[in-house]
């Protein structure tokens, strides 16, 4: 998928893997894990202690096999460092307007966090790619199918909330895409090193993707 460009692969893929840890020694390990589930769309979040360097370090060793983004980003000189450490794509959860017109300025995708009608609205009006829908896990599918309704031009993607049980909902609720953190990688999982539930549990995430698809 090299060969698409980062908007696409992300709609493609249909799942953005949400890594964060109170520390980021395993995280290239769970970024494998994760491309062998079919995952290959992965963010790291700046809540990560050097956050930067887990960049550098995921970005050197797998390259264009992912498209690795960074998240939790709140302030245009995150994003900066964000994009010079090899994040392709900023995640934010809030719309904040300078991060936007930095990502748009530098060509890069762009994903801010919106909960209301109004915040969706002015994300996309910004110049957003996706509009991360946040905290999902408090509105549900219903709210983002309600938010679809009458804005269906603007591509939503919720986050929080979603798992194996709600992901299929979240679909038929318009979602472009699935923002997946816990359900997919916990940061049980990852203390364990259970590398082979986190890539399972990928697998299980793609397919239901590609079934709601077809």
């Amino acid at each position: 998928m090299a060969q698409t460009n980062p908007l696409e692969r992300v709609l493609q893929t249909g799942v953005v893997a949400v890594l964060r840890a109170p520390d980021g020694k395993k995280l290239l390990d769970v970024a494998q894990a994760l491309l062998a589930g079919g995952v290959d769309v992965i963010e790291v979040t700046f809540t990560v202690p050097a956050a930067h360097r887990v960049l550098e370090e995921v970005a050197g060793r797998l390259g264009d096999r992912i498209l690795l983004g960074a998240g939790s980003v709140l302030d245009s000189e995150t994003a900066r460092i964000a994009l010079l450490s090899g994040a392709e794509f900023i995640v934010s959860p809030t719309v904040h307007l300078d991060v936007i017109r930095l990502c748009r300025r530098y060509g890069k995708l762009v994903m801010p966090g919106a909960m209301t009608p109004t915040e969706v609205l002015t994300a996309w009006e910004a110049g957003a790619d996706i509009v991360k829908v946040f905290p999902s896990e408090v509105t549900g599918p219903k709210h983002l199918k309600a938010i679809h309704g009458p804005m269906p031009q603007i591509r939503l993607m919720p986050t929080g909330g979603v798992n194996l049980d709600t992901a299929a909902d979240f679909l038929r609720a318009g979602a472009c895409a699935l923002g997946v953190g816990g359900a997919l990688v916990s940061t049980k999982r990852i203390a364990e090193g259970n590398l082979a539930e986190i890539e399972s549990v990928a697998r299980q995430f793609v397919e239901i993707v590609k079934k709601e698809r077809d």
